[in-house]
């Protein structure tokens, strides 16, 4: 991904759409916080925290069907839009950060985290 640079005091450039491939993870770290980003099946783009709530791995390393994200570990499924779990062994949701996309490029804002 390219270099981040500044929308708003919390808005962060993370990459262009186009280099999001769709139903693909990838890893981003804004204000040293991972992020994981996926453009969905619509073509949504959503952004998350990148360590699964169960195993403490990477996100990105893992599956998208659709608006879910699996990691790789051990199966644990979350939604996208919610962070919420969907599937077993992890019962703790993980942080849905905000997205903007304007003029092609996809920001993202990690401070309310």
């Amino acid at each position: 991904m390219s270099e981040s640079t500044q929308l708003t005091d919390d808005f962060v450039r993370v990459c262009a759409v186009e280099e999001l491939p769709v139903e693909t993870a990838a890893l981003a770290e804004i204000n040293g916080v991972p992020v994981a980003m996926v453009r969905d099946d619509k073509g949504v783009v959503h952004a998350v925290n990148d360590i699964c709530s169960h195993g403490q791995v990477s996100l990105a390393e893992g599956d998208v069907e659709g608006c879910t994200i699996e990691c790789w570990l051990h199966g644990s499924r979350f939604n996208l839009d919610t962070g919420e779990p969907t599937g077993l062994p992890a019962t703790q949701p993980i942080a849905v950060y905000p997205v903007i996309v304007q003029d092609g490029d996809v920001y993202v804002s990690v401070s309310a985290s």
